[in-house]
């Protein structure tokens, strides 16, 4: 029964999106001596990739030519909680986090990428690259089935943030983005980050915010259902994605996956640097009691960042970058300002900054009292 479900799991969908099917293999042109001699010419790093909201090591301004960047991802499938209320999802992610880990590099350099595909999974995985050109964003080159793995080298000519995700065709594309699978990757410009006048932003801290819309189907009563497998949760699953309205709006992962004990940290003073990736519904990010001092809405480095603005606009299937330098200490509540998704289905995240408190940008003139005539 479970190499029943297997192949019916892998190449479940077709229909209106089975011209995107990454099923068949593609008829590549021959690696030329010369191009593979000039890749064996460029130096390799090895970037040691963790979960989000932080951000790999890395410089902001490039100090060399081009290099290669190792990174390696493994197709994770597991159960785990989403909310404080015991709620329980068949997930799918990249190195088990969600959203998967950030991946950073300049203009020019290369990424190459080891997908792994473990042996117990039941769905064949693969990955979309927005950051790249060519071939379904790489979706058609790196399909691969339980016990496999495939390496993808593809060329960061874009400065940017850009999403990535899981695409195996048909209806398992929507189906695994929204059971966790895709990440975020920042291609930095070689110079480093600028304003509109050209003058180089620097910053202090870098935090990745992967906001992710799950649904999870109900019973009778109203209760969330949970399920063994894949296999029995994806035809109700399906069915409550269809009504594209998500029982969840996390913040990495779960309610409540930024706050508390994850909740991310700064000093008045620093700079603080947001990636923010919706890989299937447009979002509003909003930073009370703060603001985007200069924001690339639309992820493109290339553009000179907007100043001020109060909250930014991220369309469904891409990611954008917000600088912030804290002037305040307290609590920062960082949400989407679809208050209902913020406050009803947990698309929410908290910033607690340490400082000293500055009189001049707001004080308290008289504290809570009687009304006086």
């Amino acid at each position: 029964m479970l190499d029943m479900n297997r192949r019916q799991l892998m190449w479940a969908g077709g229909g209106a999106l089975g011209a995107f099917s990454t099923g068949n293999p593609m008829i590549l042109p021959a690696v030329t001596e010369a191009h593979a001699a000039e890749m064996s010419d460029l130096p390799r790093v090895k970037q040691e990739l963790i979960a989000p909201p932080h951000a790999p090591s890395h410089d902001q301004v490039a100090t060399d030519g081009p290099k290669i960047i190792e990174v390696e991802l493994t197709a994770t499938e597991d159960q785990r909680e989403i909310d404080d209320n015991g709620t329980v999802i068949n997930a799918l992610s990249f190195n088990g986090s969600i959203p998967g880990p950030l991946m950073v590099c300049h203009e020019g350099d290369y990424i190459e990428l080891t997908l792994k595909n473990p042996e117990d999974n039941i769905f064949a995985h693969n990955i979309d690259f927005h950051a790249s050109t060519g071939a379904l964003g790489g979706g058609g080159l790196t399909l691969v089935q339980p016990g496999e793995q495939v390496v993808l080298r593809w060329k960061a000519t874009k400065p940017g943030t850009y999403i990535y995700h899981c695409a195996p065709g048909g209806q398992m594309i929507p189906y695994h983005v929204v059971s966790g699978m895709n990440g975020a990757v920042m291609v930095l410009p070689r110079d480093g980050l600028k304003d509109r006048h050209g003058n180089s932003l620097r910053y202090d801290k870098a935090y990745y915010v992967g906001e992710q819309d799950f649904y999870v189907p109900r019973d009778a009563d109203g209760n969330f259902k949970s399920y063994d497998s894949h296999a029995d949760a994806m035809v109700e699953t399906l069915e409550v994605m269809r009504t594209l309205t998500p029982t969840h709006v996390v913040m990495n992962g779960r309610v409540g996956g930024l706050t508390g004990d994850n909740t991310m940290t700064a000093n008045v003073g620093e700079s603080v640097l947001f990636i923010h990736s919706q890989a299937n519904r447009d979002s509003r990010p909003h930073l009370i009691g703060g603001h985007g001092d200069y924001v690339w809405e639309q992820g493109s480095f290339a553009d000179p960042p907007a100043e001020g603005l109060e909250t930014w606009f991220i369309r469904g299937g891409s990611a954008g970058a917000a600088l912030y330098r804290f002037l305040q200490p307290g609590v920062y509540v960082y949400l989407s300002h679809n208050l209902i998704e913020a406050v009803e289905l947990g698309a929410l995240a908290t910033v607690v900054v340490e400082g000293e408190w500055n009189d001049d940008l707001m004080t308290q003139v008289q504290a809570p009292g009687p009304i006086t005539a």
